[in-house]
């Protein structure tokens, strides 16, 4: 730009300050900028920290960028046109019209008074009318394993009114036919949101809640579905993607073991590891959800917690699970792992070391954050 005023209209003694003040050029500089700054706070470490202000700045830069970038240039309307007509129909047709649904959630705080478990049984439609079923799925069409959702409470104040926070759905997939399914989120409380919420539940045992999905990929539920050796490793609240993968691995499973494997040494095997800070982290499930897996044939690992233990030797859980006394060869081995960074790098470290070794193995690394 400045090489263009430079070689072209300087020699006719057209300033650089009379350029750069120009209409077209400020509103080219007012979109560059809007887009940069669009950049650098989508970047991970600042959506860590300052969530609910990226949220606000994500929506905002951008249709301040498509707003300038239309006056800039003529050339470019038509293509910003169409975008911030794709970005009205998601937000205010697709999103509000049919993908969002309200729905009375209890509140429970657990027993580390820094975590809230909200539920909500939700109707699930039998027959999907024709335009739902034609573009999109709502929460009443049900959801599967690791999928997630988009969690609205305006009873906390007048701006979360318009906020929605992602969380994944931590209860078992409802099935085919089933009339209802409970949904359940387990919510930390940080800051923002988490904080006002926690804040509410204390006073509170329910509010009305909207719900926008569910949304996510079935990657990882595809590769164990495919393994007869299945590890799912949790950590803290990563069990929210475990324990509904496990559910959905186990039913696999148990739908195809009665014809395959009549011999119980031959069957899929599957082993969940759940590391936890806190021993009352436990309180974040229902008792009978880890003892009815372990009763069906799931091998459950709950080491001690770290805050009054060493971590676990993650390396050496797995390994003694692959170089198993009952079965001396797996076809194929699948691995979840969702925690902290540390924890995902160590699991796909050692899955890297089996694989170098001969393994037939698969990761799949459900990570935290947005």
């Amino acid at each position: 730009m400045v090489g263009v005023w430079y070689t072209i209209l300087r020699p006719f003694d057209f300033s650089l300050a009379r350029f750069l003040l120009s209409k077209i050029i400020l509103l080219g500089i007012g979109a560059l900028v809007a887009y940069e700054l669009l950049y650098f706070t989508s970047l991970g470490s600042f959506r860590q920290r300052w969530y609910e202000l990226f949220l606000v700045l994500h929506v905002s830069l951008q249709i301040v960028a498509l707003v300038l970038l239309w006056f800039h240039h003529r050339g470019s309307r038509p293509y910003v046109g169409v975008a911030l007509a794709i970005l009205l129909f998601d937000r205010l047709i697709y999103r509000m019209a049919l993908k969002v649904n309200s729905f009375e959630a209890s509140l429970e705080v657990t027993e580390d008074q820094g975590t809230v478990l909200l539920r909500s049984l939700i109707p699930l439609e039998q027959k999907q009318r024709f335009l739902k079923h034609l573009v999109c799925n709502g929460m009443v069409q049900g959801w599967r394993a690791t999928q997630h959702v988009f969690l609205t409470v305006p009873a906390l104040s007048r701006k979360h009114v318009i906020q929605a926070h992602p969380f994944t759905i931590a209860s078992k997939a409802p099935q085919t036919g089933d009339p209802k399914a409970e949904l359940n989120l387990i919510i930390r409380a940080q800051d923002g949101f988490s904080a006002d919420l926690l804040k509410y539940a204390r006073g509170h045992t329910s509010v009305k809640v909207r719900l926008d999905g569910p949304y996510g990929s079935q990657s990882g539920l595809c590769k164990l579905e495919q393994c007869d050796l299945s590890i799912i490793v949790a950590g803290g609240s990563g069990i929210a993607v475990a324990l509904p993968l496990v559910w959905a691995v186990h039913a696999s499973h148990l739908a195809n073991d009665l014809e395959t494997c009549p011999d119980r040494k031959s069957a899929p095997r599957i082993v969940l590891i759940w590391v936890i800070r806190e021993g009352t982290h436990t309180s974040w499930l229902n008792p009978s959800d880890l003892q009815d897996l372990q009763d069906g044939g799931v091998e459950v690992v709950i080491p001690p917690s770290t805050s009054e233990n060493m971590k676990p030797d993650l390396p050496s859980l797995i390994e003694s699970r692959v170089v198993s006394s009952t079965r001396k060869h797996w076809d194929k081995i699948g691995v979840v792992c969702s925690g902290p960074d540390g924890m995902n790098r160590a699991v796909r470290n050692y899955c890297a070391v089996l694989l170098a070794s001969g393994y037939d193995i698969d990761v799949e690394v459900e990570k935290f954050g947005w």
